[in-house]
């Protein structure tokens, strides 16, 4: 239980006290009525003895009681009625609240820390109007009156006749048989008769003979003058006089009390109620039952006209008018006006003097006769009455349960029974104090009323038996406790009477907490809570509530607090209170039991105690505490079922409804649902992008659809970087960064982002909603402030400060109806249309939430009729806001950074609106989705200005340039309209005779004419736009051709155009556009080419060397693509040294045709340019050869055959540039290597075009398109597409330490072998007479010729190499006659010959291949021998004639 103000030592005797009645004549209640007061109320601020009193008891020792406190009330001929108490202690209840300011007190259990009012003192005053309202009642006798006061005044005519008559009616009362209440405790009560004299109007002197002759009449024991009034009421108050009434008058009276709104008794004033109804002395009734009106019916009799049963209709009653009244007349009364200090004195002495003189000399009295009676009763009686029960029931009484008594509870003693007797000694002696003596009386008692089986009486005597013990000083025996269990359970179940009951329990249970007792005490209190028995028609609400929270109290009070058990009786407790109609306790409780619950993760006990919290908030019109409430049931992670969601949801409305309608002109609440995530809030700058109509396709750009990848933002943010870094001269200018028209939680957010005035700002919003029912968000908008500037740097910008919506600077898009279904994660999109420059802040959404009527899927699935056509019926719905608040990235790099959270900014929501810019959209028309390896398509491209501002320095970068080209300078002016039929050649051709086939044909290109000359970044192309402008509105059409890359696959090509305005921008310096093509490529041709040299030197221009080149086509196309067949149709090279002259092929067939898996092979004679042609226009100029195998020339030095040539030439340039370049050796063994490496090296560059013939929809479609091959080294396999490594199979590893890892200075075979051709020329065959002459001599001519540009010093040496015996038989048959070994030196390009003779002796085939050939640089040391193995045989056939 909770802390009371009165220990349970000073509890008891005041809840127990001699009772005094009080007669007074009109005239004396005329005198204290000037002070406002009844007789009785005047005494009851002094009613308590100041100092200790003694008595003596009946065995003569001296008793000493301390404090007594005695009650004096008006006579009052009729019970009060349970209606009346119930409203009584209903409006004490409400009455007493927290005192506002309280400290609470803190209590930490375990991981609980709860803050708890200490003290209850609504609980401490329903306790004292309890008891002391209890009616008197026959089976005890502690509330019957034991003397009554008579009252005359001195100014009576005749006093002394007064008194007479006072005292006729009293005896009358006590002894009429008319007249069952009051009771009186016994026959003769003693009469006190006092003369009251008011000093400010009476007459001293008369109202002193009137006191003698009392005296005299009545013995001065019995009298007393009291004089009141020393001052007149109506004298201004000079001194503040106390006034020590009003606290014992609020108790139990209504009319100081505030106007509770919860109480539930209203009580309806009938017209002879009237201002002091409550007060328990009234004063101004009428005349009842034939009384004077100094006897009135008890001030808890309710009018006749009222019925508390029907008088509650919920919380929001009306209250009585004579209340409101009452109310108003009081309030500025003032107690003991006329009353001074000196007065109060006399009041407290005449109190001190009735119980000295009178009162206790009467109990003192009364227990010695009592006690007289019963021992002189006692031999006989009981000696009687035992022997009667032993001759009918012989010797043993046997126990008898209690529930075996119950029909013998209505046994009734008359009032001269000696049990009573007993029991009136008993009570006696407990009111003053005497407890041994009470307890021994009370136990006597018991065992006397047991054994009668009178029930009723005998709980009774148990109950203050055990109060008796537990106070008796010294605590000679413990405090029977079962003796309290036994009284309680025979009031409840025996007696029915609930009153008893809870008085014994609220006895009990302060004893049990003074003990420190707290589990029985809250074992007890909650045993009558538990009962749903009603007091005499009431219903036991608010006494059960009371009683649950002192439990609760109990449990936390324990010496290690039960904290789960306090919420779990303090939510009961609040129900109860709830259901009393005491909605203020109720919430109290609530909140209290909150403290436990919150945050435990028991949601369901949660949302019970919020939404009641909300509920009893809301009734008592705590608006803004029923909002909190029900907003934590909404957002908090609900495991509530669906409907009762639903409820919440609407209740919550209902009170964001009332709250709104309270201040309409506040600001915009913050609606809790439903959730947005704000990190997850996505900016786009610009329009959406537009659908594909027909054969257009617009750019794909960037748009709020795609997925964020960070690997394909990182390449789109280098494309930027190359192109700008093209613009700025090969710089990046250190102020960029790359433009973002996309914002999201991975884009770099630190800088405020641009947007552009008249182009929408669409923001995506991410809404969550936890609940299981759907939720209809209506006019749902940005909220958003804005700052007009101007950026042209003016110094008299003028800044206003626009917070609300001002279409005509920024337009809000307003979505009319979003519908978010349970438990679903959606995004909204916004937007808004800035038509003036400046500051932009996005603040958050503006909406209604409402809710659906009726549980609603809107899948279509059982949606209410009206669902799809977007218009759902809200059942409520209230304007709110959310804001839109994003923490930026967790900041860490310096150490302050890394120790310490600190967060970034985060500005996607505060863009800057600047100036107008052009604004580029793209268009693609009759794109390929599919190609072949190779293939070429012609495509257009439309670039149109949407925008009011002309645009310039249009490019275009892809990491794949070689995917495209735009046509070079020699591009023919193809018309511009896409609407060329399909089997128009995508190359510029001639026609030529068919004689000039095998011949090539010869024209010549500079790379500069094909876009490839800007710089180091073959990537950023310019877009040919005519005059480089594109003015507002204006449309331009370009063809683009396009080759499928050489691999087959899906291939997505970014293509990244950039712009820039006419009229320079300080913000924004350019913009840009994307596209990604996605082209799939199936297989078409393997190319595969070597070149080596031929050996013969006949040819027309007499030096400078032969080439073979030797090509494999091979058709790989598996007929996926519904291909036939490829035609070769013409081979060109291009090359600056290099070009093919004619094709070698023997076969006739002129047509080279490849079916599936077919496989072609062609040879081609190269030969050196002219030394004229190669060298007209720097090393740029390219030669380009045509050989034909049809009747049409493909002119491939013209656009597109030589763009793409080009495009792959610099991108395998790119990749060679790529590898990683070896290690600085030896400068000077360098030098000769790279010399003899340039003999085998060769640039020649073969292009293969093709067509193919494919039947599509059964037509007939021809394709074409063409493949590089790029020859770098004499001997080496080329391939026109890119080989796949080889995975190194595995090794064991070694361990050894590393050589010294220089690069080998020797040059390989297959470079030495090239640093000097040799060739033989001799007759094929020779006839000789060997019969004439046995020896042949056949001349021979050895040509050696340096490939390289350097001076070259040769040995030739003839001698046979003897290396095996089957050398020996191949060349032991002939000789060579002369010199065996030549010394020469080769000066640059020189042909030397040597004239040679070989000699046979025998008819056969020989190889005339054995002169070895050892060659050195002229200015190195070193000798390489020239390995001529890989050169042809030299046969020579020797006949005889």
């Amino acid at each position: 239980m909770a802390q009371c103000v009165q220990s349970v030592q000073e509890l008891i005797p005041d809840s127990f006290v001699p009772c005094v009645a009080a007669l007074c004549s009109d005239e004396a209640e005329r005198l204290t009525r000037r002070n406002h007061l009844s007789f009785a109320e005047l005494l009851k601020p002094f009613s308590r003895l100041t100092s200790e009193v003694h008595m003596r008891d009946p065995n003569n020792q001296l008793h000493i009681i301390k404090n007594l406190k005695i009650a004096v009330s008006n006579i009052i001929t009729q019970p009060p009625q349970p209606g009346a108490i119930r409203k009584l202690l209903n409006d004490v209840v409400s009455a007493s609240q927290p005192a506002e300011g309280l400290v609470a007190n803190v209590i930490t259990a375990g991981d609980y820390d709860l803050n708890i009012s200490a003290t209850t003192p609504w609980f401490e005053s329903y306790r004292e109007t309890f008891l002391q309202s209890m009616p008197a009642s026959d089976h005890e006798f502690l509330n019957h009156y034991l003397a009554c006061m008579l009252v005359a005044s001195s100014s009576e005519a005749e006093p002394v006749e007064q008194f007479s008559k006072l005292s006729q009616e009293q005896h009358r009362i006590q002894h009429n048989s008319d007249y069952s209440y009051p009771k009186w405790f016994i026959p003769n009560t003693l009469k006190y008769y006092v003369l009251l004299h008011d000093v400010s109007a009476g007459d001293e002197q008369r109202a002193d003979s009137v006191y003698e002759e009392m005296k005299q009449k009545y013995g001065t024991q019995c009298c007393y003058l009291l004089k009141i009034n020393s001052r007149t009421s109506n004298r201004a108050s000079d001194e503040q006089i106390p006034d020590p009434w009003s606290q014992y008058l609020q108790k139990n009276s209504i009319q100081n009390q505030e106007s509770y709104e919860d109480g539930p008794y209203a009580i309806t004033a009938n017209k002879n109620s009237d201002s002091n109804l409550f007060s328990l002395d009234g004063l101004d009734n009428e005349v009842k039952d034939g009384l004077p009106n100094n006897f009135r019916t008890h001030s808890l009799q309710l009018d006749q006209s009222s019925d508390p049963s029907n008088s509650f209709d919920g919380p929001d009653h009306v209250k009585s008018s004579s209340s409101h009244e009452t109310k108003k007349t009081n309030t500025g009364i003032i107690h003991g006006a006329c009353l001074t200090l000196t007065d109060h004195d006399r009041i407290r002495q005449f109190i001190q003097e009735f119980t000295f003189r009178g009162l206790l000399p009467h109990i003192e009295k009364t227990i010695r006769q009592l006690n007289d009676q019963l021992i002189s009763r006692k031999g006989l009686s009981r000696s009687l009455f035992s022997a009667t029960k032993k001759w009918f029931s012989g010797s043993k009484v046997p126990e008898k349960s209690i529930n075996e008594l119950k029909n013998t509870s209505g046994l009734l003693y008359p009032p001269e029974a000696p049990e009573l007797q007993i029991r009136k000694m008993a009570d006696l002696c407990f009111l003053v104090q005497h407890y041994d003596l009470a307890y021994s009386c009370y136990h006597t008692a018991k065992k006397d009323f047991l054994n009668d089986q009178a029930m009723l009486y005998a709980a009774g005597a148990l109950e203050m038996a055990a109060v008796s013990a537990f106070l008796q000083p010294g605590a000679p025996r413990p405090y029977p406790a079962h003796y309290m269990d036994t009284a309680i359970q025979t009031y409840r179940d025996i007696c029915k009477n609930m009153v008893l009951a809870e008085r014994c329990v609220l006895l009990s249970a302060e004893i049990l907490k003074s003990q420190s007792k707290y589990s029985e005490a809250a074992a007890l209190l909650i045993r009558l809570t538990s009962e749903q028995n009603t007091w005499k028609g009431m219903d036991s609400d608010l006494r059960s509530a009371l009683l649950l929270e002192q439990a609760a109290h109990c449990f936390i009070n324990m010496k290690s607090p039960m904290v789960r058990k306090y919420a779990f009786h303090m939510i009961l407790a609040g129900h109860r209170f709830s259901k009393a109609g005491q909605k203020k306790h109720a919430l109290r409780c609530y909140c209290q039991a909150m403290q436990v619950y919150k945050g435990k993760g028991w949601s369901l006990a949660e949302d019970h105690i919020n939404f009641t919290i909300g509920r009893q908030s809301y009734t008592l019109r705590q608006l803004d505490n029923a909002v909190s409430a029900f907003r934590h049931i909404l957002i908090n992670e609900s495991k509530q079922s669906a409907p009762q969601q639903g409820a919440f949801l609407r209740e919550y409305l209902y009170v964001y409804k009332n709250v709104s309608q309270l201040s309409p002109d506040g600001p915009l609440p913050q609606l809790p649902l439903p959730y947005i995530n704000s990190s997850a809030t996505r900016l786009f700058f610009g329009h959406d992008r537009r659908p594909a109509d027909g054969e257009k396709q617009a750019a794909t750009h960037i748009s709020l659809d795609q997925e964020y990848d960070s690997e394909s933002s990182q390449q789109w943010r280098e494309l930027e970087e190359q192109v700008v870094a093209v613009v700025n001269k090969g710089v990046i200018p250190s102020n960029f960064h790359p433009i973002q028209y996309c914002l999201n939680s991975y884009s770099d957010n630190s800088r405020f982002p641009l947007a552009v005035v008249e182009e929408p700002i669409t923001v995506e919003v991410a809404f969550r909603n936890p609940l299981k029912v759907p939720l209809l968000l209506t006019d749902l908008s940005l909220l958003w402030k804005f700052q007009p500037k101007d950026f042209s740097g003016m110094d008299n910008e003028e800044v206003k400060e626009l917070v609300t919506g001002e279409p005509k600077m920024i337009g809000t898009e307003v979505v009319s109806e979003f519908l978010i279904n349970s438990e679903e994660s959606k995004v909204a999109r916004l937007k808004l249309f800035p038509h003036h420059i400046g500051e932009l802040h996005i603040l958050g959404v503006v909406y209604n939430l409402g809710t659906i009527q009726g549980s609603v899927t809107v899948d279509g699935i059982g949606a209410l009729p009206g669902c799809h056509t977007g218009k759902y019926s809200s059942s409520m719905s209230v304007r709110g806001r959310q804001d839109l608040e994003i923490q930026g990235p967790r900041l860490n790099n310096t150490k302050e950074e890394k120790t310490s959270i600190k967060y970034g900014p985060d500005r996607r929501l505060d863009p800057i609106i600047t100036e107008e810019m052009p604004l580029l959209e793209v268009f693609f028309i009759h794109f390929p989705t599919g190609l072949l390896c190779g293939e070429i398509r012609k495509a257009y491209v439309e670039f149109v200005n949407v925008s009011k501002c002309p645009l310039t320095g249009l490019k275009v970068v892809s990491k794949r340039p070689e995917f495209f080209t735009f046509g070079g300078n020699t591009a023919v002016l193809t018309p511009l309209s896409p609407s060329a039929s399909e089997n128009c050649s995508a190359y510029k051709t001639v026609v030529t005779e068919s004689t000039s086939m095998c011949t090539a044909l010869i024209s010549s290109a500079s790379s500069l004419d094909f876009g490839i000359g800007i710089g180091s970044q073959p990537e950023v192309i310019p877009v040919p736009l005519p005059d480089t402008v594109l003015l507002p509105g204006a449309s331009v059409q370009l063809p683009m051709w396009l080759r499928g890359p050489d691999e087959e696959g899906v291939h997505e090509i970014n293509f990244l155009f950039y712009y820039e305005s006419v009229k320079k921008q300080p913000k924004i310096r350019h913009r840009i556009l994307r596209h990604t093509a996605v082209i799939c490529t199936s297989r078409s041709l393997n190319v595969r080419a070597t070149v080596c040299r031929s050996n013969s030197l006949e040819d027309e221009e007499g030096r400078g060397g032969n080439m073979l080149v030797f090509v494999d086509v091979e058709n790989i196309n598996t007929s996926e693509a519904g291909v036939k067949e490829f035609h070769i149709v013409q081979v060109s090279s291009s090359s600056k040294h290099w070009k093919l002259q004619k094709s070698v092929n023997l076969s006739e067939n002129k047509d080279a045709k490849l079916a599936s898996r077919e496989k072609g092979k062609f040879c081609f004679k190269a030969v050196r340019c002219k030394e004229k042609e190669a060298v007209t226009q720097s090393s740029e100029k390219y030669t380009f050869a045509d050989i034909i195998f049809g009747n049409e020339q493909i002119v491939s030095s013209a656009s597109p055959c030589a763009d793409f040539f080009h495009r792959s030439l610099s991108s395998e340039l790119k990749k060679s540039r790529a590898q990683p370049s070896v290690h600085k050796v030896k400068q000077s063994l360098e030098d000769a290597v790279r010399v003899i490496q340039k003999c085998s090296e060769v640039d020649l560059n073969i292009v293969i075009l093709w067509k193919a013939y494919v039947v599509e929809d059964s037509k007939q479609l021809i394709l074409e398109g063409q493949h590089h091959v790029i020859l770098h080294t004499i001997g080496k396999e080329a391939f026109s597409y890119p080989q796949k490594q080889e995975p190194p199979e595995m090794e064991l590893l070694k361990f050894v330490r590393p050589e010294n890892t220089t690069v080998s200075s020797r040059p390989s075979v297959e470079q030495l072998s090239s640093l000097i051709k040799t060739s033989l020329h001799y007759p094929e065959s020779f006839n000789h007479p060997f019969h004439q002459k046995s020896l042949c001599f056949v001349p021979v001519t050895l040509l050696l010729s340096n490939c390289s540009k350097a001076d070259v010093d040769v040995i030739v040496d003839l001698r046979h190499k003897t290396t095996s015996p089957e050398a020996l038989e191949i060349h032991g048959s002939f000789t060579w006659l002369g010199q065996t070994q030549y010394k020469l030196q080769l000066k640059s390009q020189e042909i030397h010959s040597l004239q040679l003779k070989a000699c046979f002796v025998h008819t056969g085939v020989y190889n005339l291949g054995t002169p070895r050939v050892f060659a050195k640089l002229s200015d190195q040391v070193t000798v390489f021998e020239t390995n001529q193995q890989n050169s042809m045989p030299a046969l020579i056939i020797i006949n005889n004639v």
